[in-house]
Formats: structure tokens, sequence, C-alpha cells
């Protein structure tokens, strides 16, 4: 029999499982930790370990040999057959074909020319021709196809055979894991004040210095992987193994993640892995001809909202393909994780399409669980973590499902973060916060700009933001308040929210309006989709404070560590006086939102009696000194109010 090349491993010990599960989760947690035991068992045993069966990349689609033959191969198990054509031999669909093989899988091998050179060249189109049993004869793109481009004259992507002469080789090591992980999300097309689609060039020399000046040490890109809708912001991919050639070529992707690492900057993917577009031509769809090659067939097949096809998790070559593209994602590309998008939607069978979610179990344990995406999910965490030590995974979930960010011996997810999508909204609904646990938490209104909805500093100081944020006039009330909300929204969410720390790009300096992407709808206008750094670089605009107050506090985070710390501990939320006082990793955080009202002497509440330095500069225009005097302090809760001048105050809270 084969020796698995990782043993699969057991879950914790009962005694300690009890200790970390509550007792009423525990037969659904031993459960799903049996699925996954079982189905990574299979994997060791059928495939040779999951280390070849996730490498899958270097088999599947199209590769030159080191003899500089040619190996093609795909899985199409409802073809009756398989050709290749392309310009390498003139377009011929029959001339071509490949070879059956087990399981649905189909094979071409091609030898070198007659002056040793390989018979399809870099650079050259090809097609997948595909016969149907029904007689049907379609041109499709490998699945495996690592780039992919469209033509001036067509809607319709080319697959594009990607062997360059000279690869890009990278220079510099991957950084470690940090223990405060503050994420700089960005679109490498919006990246420019310019109305077009930015290049992955421009963002290595123009954005990423921006983003190590700002104290930011991981970079979270969108829409990379290859989407035929530019609109769809990246969501409806089509192409899973090929970075988006809208932006240029992978070599200056390779070079932009490089760049980044030199920089000590860790660089993760937003992978899309809960659905695919419906796109059947360039897309997955509907590949071998078949409802089902890739998908569910039928109803289950379909999400109800996005109008785009589910992944069939239970197939094995299903697996084989996901899995291998998180490998190609970090392998390839040099990327250092994910952040894996629509996760609530792979949870459940409902989606979450129409469901509350109130933090009752039985929402999160039962028959509507769908546990064939959720053994996927404990999967590739499992396999990410064991072959890549630094790797960092994110979960974009909104129902909050217990144990999702728990390791997979306790029949979690083992995702190391959840990403908290609720709090921007909160803020943008309530001005309110709502706390979370091993969560990344951001501020800026990323849902509600998909759809055209303001930004948050277009919510507080909307138009104007047009005529009154030049510092050369007086600050009028609407630009005084909202710069200063701004800050505070940030640095309150920065350390009360969560274990991370997340920021959509443009709203470290304000950005105003909204974002919006070309389309039929605005006659294809770039207007609103690019980000305007010119006006934080423009000296006499108020945009370049709130700038430097993002960058101060990221840096402090870095000297202090309070992300990496245990949750705060609020000693003061007053409702009438409209102050907010909590104590992280060593630091005081002191808020006063009200609108009116400033205090002298404030007494405040600390863990540990000595002087307390003012660590960031004021966050309005009159100054804020914090002078904690040692003193009685009793506990985390009481201080001493009299006796001996002995007690902790703030002299002036404005």
């Amino acid at each position: 029999s084969m020796v698995p090349k990782h043993p699969v491993p057991n879950h914790v010990p009962m005694e300690v499982l009890l200790e970390r599960v509550p007792e009423v989760l525990l037969p659904f947690c031993l459960g799903r930790y049996g699925l996954f035991q079982k189905q990574l068992t299979l994997l060791e045993e059928a495939e040779g370990g999951f280390d070849q069966f996730t490498r899958s990349y270097e088999s599947f689609g199209a590769h030159r040999l080191s003899d500089n033959s040619m190996l093609f191969r795909e899985w199409a198990p409802a073809a009756e057959a398989v050709f290749l054509t392309g310009d390498f031999n003139g377009w011929d669909k029959f001339s071509h074909p490949y070879k059956k093989k087990q399981f649905g899988k189909w094979e071409l091998q091609l030898p070198p020319k007659e002056d040793n050179s390989p018979a399809v060249a870099h650079n050259s189109k090809l097609k997948v021709v595909v016969h149907t049993k029904g007689g049907e004869r379609l041109y499709r793109i490998s699945p495996w196809a690592t780039y992919v481009t469209k033509p001036s004259t067509s809607v319709i992507y080319d697959w594009i055979f990607w062997d360059p002469p000279h690869p890009y080789v990278r220079k510099h090591p991957r950084p470690r894991k940090p223990c405060s992980l503050r994420i700089y999300e960005a679109h490498v097309g919006i990246a420019s004040p310019e109305c077009k689609v930015a290049s992955y060039s421009n963002f290595t020399h123009n954005v990423l210095p921006r983003i190590k000046d700002l104290g930011y040490n991981c970079i979270q890109l969108m829409a990379i992987m290859e989407h035929a809708y530019y609109a769809s912001f990246g969501y409806q991919v089509t192409s899973f193994f090929s970075a988006s050639s809208r932006y240029g070529t992978p070599e200056e992707l390779k070079e932009l993640i490089d760049v980044a690492h030199s920089l000590g900057i860790m660089v993760l993917l937003d992978v899309v892995h809960s659905h695919a577009s419906k796109n059947t031509e360039d897309g997955l769809n509907h590949f071998d001809g078949s409802d089902s090659c890739f998908f569910h067939g039928g109803a289950r097949g379909e999400h109800p909202v996005w109008d785009s096809r589910l992944f069939n998790y239970s197939s094995w070559e299903v697996l084989r393909f996901l899995l291998s593209n998180l490998r190609w994602w970090i392998d390839e590309y040099g990327f250092d994780g994910f952040r894996f998008d629509g996760v609530t939607s792979m949870l459940y069978h409902h989606h979450g399409v129409g469901s509350g979610f109130s933090g009752n179990y039985a929402e999160y344990f039962g028959l509507h669980v769908d546990e064939d995406s959720l053994v996927y999910l404990m999967l590739a965490n499992h396999i990410l973590h064991m072959l890549y030590q630094d790797c960092i995974t994110i979960a974009e979930d909104v129902s909050g499902m217990p144990t999702l960010c728990r390791p997979v011996q306790e029949g979690g997810c083992g995702f190391d973060y959840r990403l908290a999508m609720a709090i921007p909204d909160k803020w943008i609904q309530v001005r309110a916060l709502k706390g979370g646990s091993i969560i990344i938490t951001h501020t800026t209104n990323v849902p509600c700009a998909l759809v055209g909805d303001k930004t948050l500093a277009f919510w507080l100081m909307d138009k104007d933001m047009y005529t009154n944020m030049s510092a050369l006039i007086p600050m009028n009330p609407v630009i005084d308040r909202g710069v200063q909300l701004h800050k505070m929204i940030r640095l309150l969410t920065h350390g009360l929210g969560g274990e991370g720390y997340l920021n959509f790009m443009g709203n470290e300096f304000g950005h105003p309006e909204w974002l919006d992407f070309p389309r039929v709808g605005n006659s294809e206008s770039y207007h609103y989709a690019r980000r305007q750094f010119n006006l934080v670089d423009t000296d006499h605009l108020r945009y370049w404070q709130l700038y430097v107050f993002d960058r101060d506090m990221n840096r402090t985070e870095a000297k202090y560590g309070w992300l990496a710390a245990a949750p705060a501990y609020v000693s003061t939320k007053h409702e009438g006086d409209k102050v907010i006082i909590f104590e992280r990793g060593d630091v005081v955080f002191v808020f006063n939102f009200h609108p009116t009202n400033s205090y002298s002497s404030y007494r405040v509440a600390v863990g540990t009696p000595g002087k307390y330095p003012y660590l960031l500069p004021p966050l309005t225009t009159l100054h804020l000194w914090i002078d904690f005097r040692s003193g009685c302090v009793d506990g985390r809760s009481h201080v001493c109010c009299r006796g001996n001048g002995k007690r902790c105050w703030i002299d002036d809270i404005y």
C-alpha cells in the first residue's frame, strides 16, 4: 500500500476539544472533521499525496517539456471527441485529435519541429475543439489557460500560449507573516487618476511607494483572476489560472509582487472559488457541452442572485482544479495567501439569500450547511498552511459561522481571519461600531461603492468636498466636522474592531464621490473608475491631512502592536458625553464624539498606573493633551477619585 507523504492529522484530544468547543457543537465538529479526514486520506492514497495532486497545473492545460515536445491535457467527461487548433496548424479543426484516457481525461502530445523548436510558439493562439455526443462542435479555452486576451474586434477572449523566452525571475524573499496585519486593498485597474485601465507597471512604480509610506504591511489585490466583464469588479471569473491581461503581462504582475516583497509587504489574492461566470466560449460553463462539468447540474448549479455557476465541490476533478489553482498563484506568481470571496454563499445551500443570522447555533449547524464546500475550505486551509508556513487566509463571511477560524483539527475551517463586512455598513447606517473576534475590520464603504453609493468621506462631507477642501480658505463646519470624524472613525475601528485592519485604496485620504465601472448605463465612462491620487499630492488641499493621519496611525500601531494584543477593555461608553474610552496593548484610546462639548479633568480608568505619553497628532485643530497621573487604580474598572491628588485624569477633551 502507498505510504502517505503527509500523515493525515487526528483531531485534538477530546478533553482539549471540550475546553475549546461548546458541548452542544461537539457532534457537529467531530462529524465535519471526519468528512475532512476521509477526503484527505483519499487524496493521499489515490494521488500520491496532496502535494502532487495540487500541482496538477504542471500537467493539465498546455506545456512545453524539457525536450521541446508539447503536452496537452484536459478533463471533458461528456465530450465525444476533442481536438486542438490554432496558429500552429493553420486553424485546422481536425488535424490534431486528443486521445481519450481514463476518468474523462483527454491527452495530446506533439513532437518538436524539425529545427527542434516547439510545435506551438510563445504568444500564439489556441482553441480546444469539443465535439459533443449530440453532434455539436464547440470552441473552448482550456480551463487551465495561463494567459488570455481580448482582441479589439471581439468580446470573446483568445487563449494565448504563454511561454516567454526570458521569464521573470524573483529577486527577493517572501516577508514573514506579521503579528499585526494592516491591509491595503487595491484594484490595479483603477489605481491611477487617469480615465483608463491602469497597469501592473503603474502600480509597481507609483502605488507601491505610497503603500509603504502609509505603513501597511500587506496588500490585497482584487480583480486579478481574468474576468471578461470589467464592471463585475473581478467577481465573474472566466479564466481561473490567468492573470488579467487588461493590466499587462504575467511577468509584470510577478514583478509587482516581487517589488512589494522587497518593501517588506505581503501580497494576498482575492480568490473567487465561490462561483464562476456563465460565459461558455471563454469561460468554464458547458466546457464539455454538459451542464455539469465543473458545476452542479440543474438548479443547484445556478446562483439565484449572482447569475453565475456554482462548483460541485464533491467532484474529484473540481477539487483538483481548485486546489491546484491556489498553489498556482502562490508558486507561479509569489502571492502570500488569499482572501476567499463569497464564503457565506459556499457554506449554506441557501447561499445566505433571504436568511438572517442572529447567532443561534441552529442557523450554522444542520442540513442547510453545504458540507461538500465546507470540506473543500477545510482542505484548502489545511494544505496551504502545511505547505506554506507564512500563508495567510481570510474568509469573507457575513454570517458569523462559529469555528470558521478554528484549526481543522478542532472541526473548524482553518482560516486565519474573518473579514468583518458589517462594520463599514454599520458606520454608514447608524455611525455606530460593532466589534468582533479574529477579524479584519475596515471603514471603507466598498459594498456600497460597488453599486454606485458614496464613499465614507462623501457621506460625511458630500458636495462641500467640491468647493471647501482648500486649506487656503477658512474651514467651514461641514469640512471641519467631516475631516475629524473621518479620522476618528478610522482610529476607533483600527483600535477596537478586531485583530487586523483593512483600508480600500483612496480611503486613506478621504477619496470623494463613489466607484462605478464603465458600462452601458454610464456610457462606458471611466470617470468614477479611478483613484484621484492627484488630490493628496496637491499641497493646499486638506486630503493630505487625512493621508498623514492614516500614515501616523499605522506607524503607531506598528510600534505598539494593539492589533496583536488581547481584545480591548472598554472602560467608558457614555451616551450623554458622547465619550468612548478603551485600553488595548498598553495604549489608552480616548474619543469625544460630542459635536459641541469639551471636557476638563475627565476621569479615566486604566489597568496600569503611570504616565501615558501622547502618541498621535491632534485629531482636531485644538490641542488634546492627555496626562495620566499614576495613582490609585482599583482593578481594571475603577479609579480612585479622591485623596492626595492620586487619580487618573485627562486635563482636557475637545
